[in-house]
C-alpha cells in the first residue's frame, strides 16, 4: 500500500485553542522550527506545558528568507514547476530584471494534483511528489537575491492524484467508478474537511519554504456540476443539513474553505489569495460554488481571470468578439469588479487580476487576434484607468511578450 494511504489524514483542531496547542507543541519540540513567539504565557495541560498567546500575541514563522512586498504593487508572471526547477528559471529571472515585473507565481501543487518538489521522506506527501523543482532552497535563494516576490500556486479541488488514491474524497458514478470530466480530470469534494486540511497542509509547507503569498486556484466544484449533482455519489460532510446539493451549500463550502485556510495560515505571515472566474462577478458561476463577495471577504487578495478570450459574444458589455478588444473588455470588467467589491468597503481585498499574454487561436479565424505588446498594454491601461494597479500575466508556456511597458502603458 502507498505510504500516503497508511498515514493518518489531517483533522481539524478544536477551534483556535486547538490550533494554538498544536503549534506550541511543535514549537516546544523543535526550538529551531522557525516560529517566533511574542507576548505569550505558559499554561499546563496534563503532563505538558504549552505557550498560549495573549490577546495581542501572534506567531510568525520565519523561513530565513527576506522578501518585501513590492512598494508599487505586485506585477507578476506565472511559472510552471518545470520552468521554476530548470534552466528556464534563469531566463525568466533575466526577464524580470530587465522589466518592471517584480513577482513570480510558481506551481507548488499543479493542475494534476502533483506536489512539485520532493519533501522530506517522513512527509505525508513524499510518495506522491514529483521532482520538478529539485532544489527548492536554491530556487528561493535565486528569488531572494533578485528581489522577486514569491507566490505559491496551489491547485485545490482539481486533483486527479488525490482522487485516484482516495476515491471516497471525490465524485463517483452510480457504478462506483471515479467521475472525470471530458478532459479526463478528476475533482475532489469541496464539502469534505479532510480535503480542506490536505490542501492547507500543502500551503503550510509552501509558507515554510519562504513563499509570501499562497494562491489557491480551482477553488470550486467542477464545471457542469449543477447538471450532475443528482446523479453522482459524494459525501456532504458538515453540509448534510437539508438538501446539501443546493447552490447555497456549494457556495458556503467553497467560501468556508477559504476562510479556514486563511485562519490556519495566519501563523506563517503569508497573504492568502484566490483565483476566481471573472464571470463570477456577474453571478454566473454559482453552480460551481464561487460567490465573488463571499470569497473576497475571506482573502487578502482576489485574482480574477477575466481574459478577453474567455468571454462569449456580448457576455461582457456590448462586445461581439471580446478577444479582439482587450482594452474594452478589461475596462468593462474592471468597472464590474469595482462595483461588486464596493459592498465590502474598506475591507475589500487587494485586486490583482490575471491578464492574457497568449494568443487564443483556438477561437477560430476572425474571432481572435495575436496578443503582443499593444494587447497586453491595453489590458494594463484599462486596469489603471479603473484604479487597479496590481496584475499577473498568464501564459501556459511561460513565454512572455518582450517590450511591454508594465507601469505606464
Amino acid at each position: 500500500m502507498n505510504n500516503f494511504l497508511k498515514r493518518t489524514c489531517y483533522t481539524i483542531g478544536a477551534g483556535a485553542l486547538g490550533s494554538a496547542l498544536f503549534l506550541m507543541a511543535t514549537t516546544e519540540a523543535k526550538a529551531d522550527s522557525g516560529v517566533a513567539l511574542m507576548h505569550s504565557q505558559k499554561v499546563t495541560s496534563e503532563s505538558k506545558t504549552f505557550e498560549i498567546p495573549s490577546s495581542s500575541a501572534r506567531f510568525v514563522y520565519q523561513s530565513g528568507y527576506q522578501f518585501d512586498y513590492p512598494e508599487d504593487g505586485v506585477r507578476g508572471i506565472f511559472l510552471t514547476a518545470h520552468s521554476a526547477g530548470g534552466s528556464r528559471l534563469n531566463t525568466l529571472v533575466d526577464f524580470v530584471n530587465e522589466t518592471d515585473i517584480n513577482s513570480m507565481v510558481i506551481d507548488i501543487k499543479d493542475d494534476t494534483g502533483n506536489i512539485t518538489y520532493m519533501p522530506e521522506e517522513d512527509s505525508p506527501f513524499y510518495d506522491i511528489a514529483k521532482n520538478y523543482i529539485d532544489d527548492p532552497a536554491a530556487m528561493m535563494s535565486v528569488l531572494e537575491e533578485n528581489d522577486i516576490y514569491p507566490i505559491a500556486r496551489i491547485v485545490v479541488f482539481k486533483d486527479s492524484v488525490l482522487a485516484d488514491l482516495k476515491p471516497e474524497l471525490s465524485f463517483r458514478e452510480s457504478n462506483g467508478q471515479l467521475w472525470k470530466n471530458r478532459n479526463g480530470d478528476a475533482f475532489v469534494n469541496p464539502f469534505l474537511e479532510e480535503v480542506w486540511d490536505y490542501n492547507v497542509e500543502v500551503a503550510k509547507e509552501a509558507a515554510k519554504m519562504g513563499f509570501k503569498d499562497i494562491q489557491f486556484d480551482y477553488v470550486r466544484f467542477p464545471e457542469g456540476f449543477l447538471g450532475r449533482s443528482d446523479s453522482l455519489e459524494y459525501g456532504l460532510g458538515n453540509y448534510d443539513e437539508g438538501d446539501g446539493a443546493t447552490v447555497e451549500s456549494r457556495i458556503d463550502a467553497v467560501a468556508d474553505f477559504v476562510g479556514y485556510a486563511r485562519e490556519e495560515l495566519q501563523p506563517f505571515g503569508v497573504d492568502v489569495s484566490v483565483d476566481i472566474f471573472g464571470a463570477a462577478a456577474r453571478g454566473f458561476e454559482e453552480n460551481v460554488g464561487q460567490d465573488f463577495v463571499k470569497i473576497s471577504k475571506n482573502v487578502d487578495v482576489i485574482s480574477s481571470m477575466p481574459y478577453p478570450s474567455h468571454w462569449g459574444p456580448f457576455s461582457i458589455g456590448d462586445i461581439d468578439k471580446p478577444d479582439l478588444y482587450p482594452y474594452e473588455v478589461m475596462d468593462e470588467y474592471s468597472q464590474l469588479e469595482n462595483d461588486v467589491l464596493a459592498e465590502l468597503g474598506d475591507d475589500k481585498p487587494v485586486q490583482r487580476p490575471w491578464l492574457q499574454d497568449f494568443t487564443a487561436s483556438y477561437l477560430g479565424s476572425g474571432n481572435y487576434i495575436n496578443y503582443g505588446v499593444n494587447e497586453v498594454e491595453a489590458q494594463i491601461k484599462a486596469l489603471h484607468d479603473n484604479d487597479i494597479h496590481e496584475f499577473l500575466l498568464w501564459n501556459a508556456s511561460n513565454s512572455y511578450t518582450e517590450g511591454v511597458n508594465y507601469v505606464n502603458p
